[in-house]
């Protein structure tokens, strides 16, 4: 992946300060950690796949900061002993990315309340172990961010993901309440709300989806919801990591509560 125009913009903004990221080993995450990095920020890529320590290393080698740990966002324990991690390596936190997220897509009498559950725990129940862990350390930075990953299904709930849907509605509610409770102790919380995204998650999704709304063959329910985008294109995992440099940049200082909308407008509120 090459430098990102965000990070052009805001390179070395971001030095002296420590970034912790969920599902970072590969995709958005790894897009939005790599856009810290090059922007100047000290970045721990967390994930549950052991190979998130490639990419750590990959990121060292270009230059950058960037630690890793192993760790389930959906166990306390793990959680814990990541920011355990975070203090370990700096004694402070600056900015917490919870982006790590699944989704499954099945009609609802098929729909089993452990694969319920699951997506509810890993979208938004892991969000708030790590804006609970991440809390103090922020606090103590005086000038903490933390943005927590949504979905356009946060503002639209779609057929055959009830669960998913539910959970990133969840994700909305929480981080406003979170941006007024943390907001004396000059923390910031914002969600934020990606449509498609250039990922092997919308490989799935455009095969899970295509076989229910139609018998459509790979990648055509896709290119006909990226048709219907106004500017006519999926994002890319830095379209993402751009709108998330400005949201924890001193530019977006008078900005909390809100969720913000990555999707070339298919959504418009």
């Amino acid at each position: 992946m090459k430098s990102l125009v965000g990070s052009e913009i805001f390179a070395g903004h971001f030095k002296n300060r420590r970034a912790l990221v969920t599902g970072a080993g590969s995709g958005i995450g790894l897009g939005i950690a790599r856009a810290f990095a090059e922007a100047g920020a000290s970045v721990l890529l967390v994930d549950r796949n052991p190979l998130v320590e490639n990419s750590a290393a990959d990121l060292r080698k270009e230059g950058f900061d960037a630690e890793f740990a192993v760790a389930d966002v959906t166990n306390e324990d793990q959680v814990k002993e990541a920011f355990e991690r975070v203090v370990e390596l700096w004694g402070r936190l600056d900015i917490l990315v919870n982006n790590a997220g699944i989704i499954t897509i099945s009609n609802l009498e098929d729909l089993s309340l452990d694969d319920f559950n699951k997506v509810l725990t890993v979208n938004t129940t892991a969000v708030f172990l790590c804006c609970r862990e991440a809390a103090p350390l922020l606090k103590a930075s005086g000038n903490g961010v933390i943005l927590n990953a949504s979905s356009g299904q946060g503002r639209q709930g779609f057929i055959y993901t009830p669960h998913y849907a539910a959970s990133k509605f969840g994700v909305i509610g929480l981080s406003q309440s979170l941006a007024k409770e943390l907001a004396p102790s000059g923390i910031r919380v914002n969600s934020y709300c990606p449509g498609i995204v250039k990922t092997e998650m919308w490989e799935y999704n455009d095969r899970e989806w295509g076989t229910r709304l139609g018998n459509y063959k790979p990648g055509e329910l896709i290119q006909e919801w990226i048709d219907g985008i106004p500017l006519k294109r999926p994002a890319e995992a830095t379209d993402v990591a751009n709108l998330l440099l400005f949201l924890a940049s001193d530019a977006g200082s008078y900005i909390t509560g809100q969720a913000i909308n990555i999707d070339g407008g298919m959504f418009m509120n």
